[in-house]
């Protein structure tokens, strides 16, 4: 019988990949690769309201009506609650991927039991790190509003808003004020 000797033990196996795992979305995040999950696509106020100069400024009959127009005005289109999956510290996916190896490492003989064991540790891992998001989601407010000059403004806000759609309301400091 020829007794060979084991290469490594699991648990540094699933420690080297849970480390490159972790590495990797870290860099991904730092460089801009991983978008972030609240991130929406649109135009950026500063262009919206530079745009809305310019215009204002080129036309003459045109620059005359915006400048009579609230350009902070609009009116809400819609409001909306917004759930937020918060983010995962890495303890629920360490910890997951841990309960995940030991109960894969039950399973098996040989190079079964090795398979068996490194799957466990990475659907424990992803497992845990989803139930840790779901555990810090938060509900933000999503409200849209036509602006006078007809462009579209998105503000987040993460208290109730008094507003409700079909209000006149005017942009102050990223919050929707109702106007009387």
């Amino acid at each position: 019988m020829e007794n060979r000797p084991k290469l490594l033990y699991p648990s540094m196996v699933i420690a080297a990949i849970t480390v490159t795992v972790f590495s990797l979305l870290g860099i991904a995040t730092l460089t801009g690769t991983l978008p972030l999950a609240h991130s929406e696509a649109g135009t950026p106020v500063a262009m919206v309201d530079g745009l809305a100069a310019k215009a204002a400024s080129d036309n003459g009959k045109r620059g005359v009506a915006m400048a009579a127009a609230c350009h902070s005005c609009g009116i809400v289109e819609s409001v909306r609650v917004v759930e937020v999956k918060g983010q995962g510290s890495g303890v629920g996916a360490v910890a997951g991927g841990i309960a995940g190896a030991l109960l894969g490492n039950g399973v098996g003989q040989g190079n079964g039991r090795t398979a068996m064991t490194l799957l466990g540790a990475g659907g424990g891992a992803y497992a845990g790190n989803e139930i840790e998001k779901n555990t810090h989601k938060s509900a933000s407010y999503r409200i849209k509003v036509r602006m006078a000059d007809g462009s579209m403004r998105t503000l987040y806000q993460r208290e109730q808003p008094s507003v409700a759609d079909g209000d006149h309301v005017k942009i102050v400091d990223g919050c929707a004020v109702q106007q009387s």
